[in-house]
């Protein structure tokens, strides 16, 4: 049986009690120790699998009656993208209200639930409401949790700030837009993110719709657009986290996908390229393949009427569907506080144009 999710991992307590924090205030460690990030060089993964994925939103009533129950508050932070919620339990849904919320996230692109149990069920329970939604993705070279490879753990404090060197202070910000491990070739679909803990203020995340993205483009550009695929890298990653010291659990690959796919339930047309991810695009010359890239990630980053920022409180459990998505981490919060969530990331279809 798995330990609960409060109970105190000795190695990690000890740690965490013999660091010398420069925050002002006492600190009394990570609120779910259970969770800090581990990293086991000798743990090592086989080259991802493609496997057969029907997404659960498929099987959904397009009403949604075990998810927007009359107890269900909903408040639409844009009229594009993103959604709060309260007054329902994501723990509690039945497999037809999971089949509602991954509709529902596909439809809104980003639904903030508050108040959430989420992180107290325990990781089983946790990676069990997960694998609803696809099989999850574990990570090469994050943060997970021992016995759990599923767990991608992201965490920031005064005793471990992995942000600071994946983005040196040598950029002028710290915004780095991105679509989770689309090198992957059946990249994240429907994907889980509940906070442990959390600044008073800051560290924030943004969300960017990429289906308003395409949709803004002019007819005559969509069509330039249309058969073109894009070059999707994992190498800088594992590179990165060599440079550094840290893990690589599997080789990187490399991976093409169409620079605009279709949402499998919705239909929905969105870009799918994304500046920390994409490379070139394929049968492009180097300054076309650069010139086009550079334009598209311009308009995702510019875009500030289909983006949102999304708020973390304590309980808050943020679902999105990373198909039809891009985001960022925003690194503005005192380097002496801690941000602690964790991320399961279900993987979908390959993504396909038509």
């Amino acid at each position: 049986m798995a330990p609960s999710v409060s109970d105190t991992v000795p190695s990690v307590t000890d740690a965490v009690a013999d660091l010398k924090l420069t925050a002002t205030t006492q600190d009394n460690g990570p609120s779910y120790p259970f969770y800090y990030p581990y990293y086991d060089p000798e743990e090592k993964f086989p080259p991802t699998q493609v496997y057969e994925h029907t997404d659960p939103g498929a099987k959904a009533d397009r009403a949604k009656p075990h998810l927007l129950t009359p107890e269900t508050n909903v408040s639409h932070i844009s009229p594009f993208i993103g959604t709060e919620i309260s007054g329902v339990q994501i723990s509690q849904l039945s497999e037809d209200g999971l089949n509602e919320l991954a509709l529902y996230a596909a439809e809104r692109k980003v639904l903030i639930f508050r108040n959430q149990d989420f992180k107290d069920i325990g990781p089983d329970r946790q990676i069990e409401i997960a694998k609803h939604f696809g099989r999850i993705q574990r990570h090469p070279t994050s943060g997970n949790v021992k016995g759990y490879p599923e767990f991608h753990v992201v965490y920031r404090g005064a005793e471990h700030d992995r942000l600071k060197e994946v983005i040196p202070d040598e950029r002028i910000n710290r915004t780095q837009w991105h679509s989770d491990v689309s090198y992957e070739k059946q990249p994240a679909g429907t994907t889980f993110f509940f906070i442990l803990d959390q600044p008073e203020v800051g560290g924030d995340t943004l969300f960017g719709s990429q289906v308003e993205a395409y949709n803004r483009l002019s007819p005559e550009f969509k069509k330039r657009l249309e058969g073109l695929r894009a070059v999707h890298s994992a190498f800088e990653q594992a590179e990165s986290s060599r440079r550094r010291g840290g893990v690589v659990r599997r080789e990187p690959i490399l991976t093409e996908h169409p620079l605009v796919r279709r949402h499998p339930v919705t239909g929905e047309k969105a870009l799918y390229v994304n500046p920390g991810f994409t490379r070139r695009i394929v049968g492009y010359k180097t300054e076309e393949s650069e010139y086009l890239l550079r334009f598209l990630f311009d308009h995702i980053a510019k875009g500030a009427d289909f983006q949102i920022r999304a708020r973390y409180k304590p309980g808050t459990v943020v679902v999105w569907d990373n198909r039809v998505t891009v985001h960022s981490a925003t690194g503005d919060f005192n380097p002496g506080d801690r941000r602690h969530a964790v991320r399961l990331t279900p993987q979908a279809e390959v993504p396909t144009e038509v």
